[in-house]
């Protein structure tokens, strides 16, 4: 598991427009990079409109999020709630393997694998500065806010 002050991992990734996107371009800033575990599911709608209700409020910090959806399911879900941010599509798990949030799971006693709702609150030179694993979608914004002083 990552912690403050860890390097953050490399992230080059598609995003739901097709394009690439690399974190070492966004350095110079703060970036919240957040884990949901599929595109228009309750809990995740809940954590993505939350962030996208705060944005305005971040002062310059950017936001990312990241699932193992295909790009063609996270545009859907931009343009259904207007997210307004990249999601990248981390399809086969690379990305959240080093961040550490593709996990074993357990739903109804059956154990499979997969992404750990989390977020990553990268400073502007891309270290760590927070880690919050197994955050709750409401959670989410307001520990960002909270971290952002806000």
């Amino acid at each position: 598991m990552l912690e403050p002050g860890s390097p953050a991992p490399a992230v080059v990734l598609t995003n739901q427009h097709g394009a690439t996107v690399d974190l070492v371009a966004l350095r110079g800033r703060r970036v919240l990079v957040f884990f949901y575990p599929k595109a228009n599911t309750p809990g995740c709608t809940q954590q993505a409109c939350g962030l996208r209700d705060v944005a305005a409020a971040l002062d310059g910090t950017v936001i990312v999020g990241i699932s193992p959806d295909k790009p063609a399911a996270q545009q859907r879900f931009d343009d259904k709630f207007s997210l307004g941010y990249d999601l990248l599509a981390d399809t086969d798990h690379a990305v959240a393997e080093a961040f550490g949030v593709w996990q074993e799971k357990a739903l109804y006693g059956k154990k499979y694998m997969g992404i750990v709702r989390s977020a990553f609150l990268i400073d502007a030179q891309g270290t760590i500065e927070q880690a919050w694993y197994k955050i709750s979608p409401a959670d989410t914004p307001k520990k960002l806010l909270e971290a952002l002083g806000r």
